[in-house]
């Protein structure tokens, strides 16, 4: 069975408190789903603010919800750090988003059908192989040049638009669940689904 989940790293949420937040590690994998609680939903949205609250041009600290999600907003492209985590269970293989990839690129993964290979970041250096009628996705792929040392998972192209629908449905089903974390029901990411 092939499980693809939405991921979020997490920040360090340890000292937040403009709103409610789950007691998550820092740089943890959170699936995003309608299946989350308030508290790992404030988490990312945490997450989310950290990451877009950062302007060049406005250095003022940020003290309230209010200013940070109103931050978060006038994002031009709203930056996550994370991507698309894939498991198989059948072979209990986990190919999850390298450091630097980013989920606001999820749908680059789309490209993959017309032979095309997305970012999927470095360290541990995930790699897509094009072997057609299948893509193979290497956990620990480095280089192309490199020996594989463990177990590609294979998915066929085809199937490739269906599962993206599932992971649309399940960051649908995530942002619907952002009024319920306190925050502003105005909170919408919909550019980034």
């Amino acid at each position: 069975m092939l499980i693809v989940d939405a991921v979020l790293e997490t920040v360090d949420t340890a000292d937040f408190s403009l709103w409610p937040v789950a007691g998550l590690p820092p740089h943890r994998l959170l699936a995003l789903s309608p299946h989350m609680t308030p508290l790992e939903v404030g988490t990312a949205l945490a997450t989310l603010a950290d990451y877009n609250s950062r302007t060049p041009d406005d250095h003022r600290p940020v003290t309230d919800a209010h200013e940070r999600i109103r931050r978060l907003l006038e994002t031009d492209k709203v930056i996550a750090p994370g991507g698309l985590r894939i498991h198989h269970t059948d072979i209990d293989v986990t190919v999850s988003p390298g450091c630097c990839c980013g989920l606001e690129d999820w749908r680059e993964w789309l490209d993959i059908t017309n032979g095309d290979t997305p970012w999927l970041g470095h360290d541990p250096s995930p790699r897509v192989e094009h072997a057609d009628p299948v893509v193979r996705l290497w956990p620990h792929g480095g280089d192309a040049a490199d020996a594989p040392s463990e177990r590609p998972i294979e998915i066929p192209v085809g199937d490739l638009p269906g599962i993206l629908r599932t992971v649309r449905d399940g960051l649908h089903g995530f942002l619907s669940l952002s009024p319920d974390s306190g925050l502003p029901a105005t909170f919408r990411l919909s550019p980034w689904t």
